[in-house]
């Protein structure tokens, strides 16, 4: 076992992360509880070092190292170990593509997030959300995950394709993403690739259901091809971008791996945020009667709409707080496209950098009392002293999460429209486990649904 080693260099601490084990270095204590691992590591230095089998990969624990990583693309790319699985699972949409891919698709796909058309997707959004927050039942209790996962997957689905998708259809895609990012994180984190050649049940279930989300993307565009025009929805968006400077527009395979990416972002990612969400306010009651007061305030006896959300200031600050504790993005890949220095240390061209947003939003150093659920610790007064680089729910960069407005809106809209009708309390003994994937989701939450 390897002890932690340290060295100082311009100021910076550079160590070994201690507890590696021959040949297979930190794979299995990243494996079995990775959260933990990775919050442990800051106390070592300002960089550290993990093994994964062979692979040496560098982990900053610093703010600033993290800025010089993520703003700096031409050397930081796209990569490792898990970025270039899930490109294989995935195909090589914004999240997978690699810099020159990244920036043609980047101003492609930009267009589809203009203010002018969040504008219109949050129609839907409020339209969804009241629909959802109507179907409960007074005393009944819900699965909030469950409830969260449908309300993102009807919302993301109008606002690709406007369409009203039929329940099945709902229920078909909700089932196999969760399937897809479940398989895949396992894939990814595997450094033999063993695993997934092995004639394994759940092998087979991951072929089967990405085959079906494939075959129903692949139906969606055939449709859009059939019948033209602008529907005002994100598809259309795709197939009018055209390349400023060369008039190139995106490829029928790229549309499709768009559309995978938007999904997998759009429903996944803001259903777990909002799940966590939901289950801080139940253990925080003096913050879910703030957000009642703000909503009562601001939207009374309407449906919250877009003109609302500038207003739901308390709304933005309890969600913001809760992307702090649980960012679904909880882990980020680069490889160095050339030699640099990071911290001091000689990387050379391929190494591979790990940033864990989940690591920094829990340090001591960087938020007070960083277990706490705080949301007024994101008041302006409170925030301006939040280091550039510590707080990362949508990354940073050029490669800064192209839907990071449209996930704000959404959650705004979706929190204010529940809490206008509902108090959720939580079933007594309820736990909730974070379960690290593709993104940081959440197990089954039962709460019971209590009318205002």
């Amino acid at each position: 076992m390897r002890t932690a080693q340290h060295t100082v260099t311009h100021g910076w601490q550079v160590a070994d992360a201690p507890g590696g084990l021959p040949l297979i270095g930190h794979a299995l204590r990243l494996a079995r509880r990775p959260l933990g691992f990775l919050a442990s590591l800051p106390a070592h230095g300002d960089l550290v070092e993990l093994r994964l089998g062979p692979q040496r990969v560098h982990l900053p624990c610093h703010p600033e190292l993290v800025q010089q990583v993520l703003l700096n693309g031409r050397v930081y790319d796209s990569g490792g170990p898990v970025k270039d699985k899930a490109r294989q699972i995935l195909g090589n949409g914004l999240i997978t593509a690699g810099r020159a891919d990244h920036r043609r698709q980047r101003r492609l796909v930009q267009p589809a997030f203009h203010t002018a058309r969040i504008e219109g997707y949050a129609e839907v959004m409020r339209h969804e959300c009241e629909a959802v927050a109507g179907s409960w039942t007074t005393g009944r209790a819900i699965d909030v995950s469950r409830e969260m996962q449908t309300l993102t997957t009807r919302i993301t689905a109008r606002a690709l394709f406007t369409t009203d998708m039929a329940p099945h259809a709902v229920a078909e895609v909700q089932h196999c993403l969760r399937t897809v990012v479940r398989g895949a994180y396992h894939r990814a984190i595997d450094p033999t690739g063993l695993v997934a050649r092995l004639p394994l049940t759940a092998n087979r279930t991951f072929e089967t259901a990405l085959s079906r989300l494939h075959r129903r993307i692949d139906r969606l565009i055939a449709d859009y091809r059939a019948t033209g025009g602008d529907r005002g929805d994100l598809l259309s968006a795709l197939f009018a971008a055209r390349d400023e400077g060369t008039g190139e527009r995106l490829s029928e395979r790229e549309v499709h791996d768009q559309v995978l990416t938007l999904l997998l972002a759009g429903i996944e990612t803001t259903a777990a945020a909002l799940t966590w969400t939901w289950f801080l306010l139940g253990r925080n009651p003096a913050a879910q009667a703030a957000l009642h007061a703000e909503v009562d305030a601001v939207v009374g006896e309407r449906t919250p709409g877009y003109a609302d959300v500038p207003r739901l200031a308390y709304t933005q600050r309890v969600f913001t707080e809760a992307l702090r504790l649980f960012p679904p993005a909880w882990i980020i890949t680069r490889t160095t496209t050339e030699p640099t220095e990071l911290a001091g240390r000689r990387l050379p061209r391929g190494a591979d950098v790990l940033i864990s947003p989940y690591m920094l939003h829990r340090d001591a150093r960087l938020f007070p009392r960083p277990e706490s659920f705080d949301p007024d610790r994101w008041l302006p007064e409170r925030a301006k002293d939040v280091a550039r680089g510590s707080y990362l729910p949508f990354g940073a960069g050029s490669r800064k999460c192209v839907g990071d407005v449209f996930g704000m809106t959404e959650a705004t809209l979706a929190l204010a429209a529940v809490a206008r009708r509902w108090r959720l309390r939580p079933v007594p003994g309820t736990r909730l486990r974070p379960r690290p994937q593709m993104s940081l989701t959440a197990g089954p939450l039962a709460m019971v649904p209590e009318p205002r």
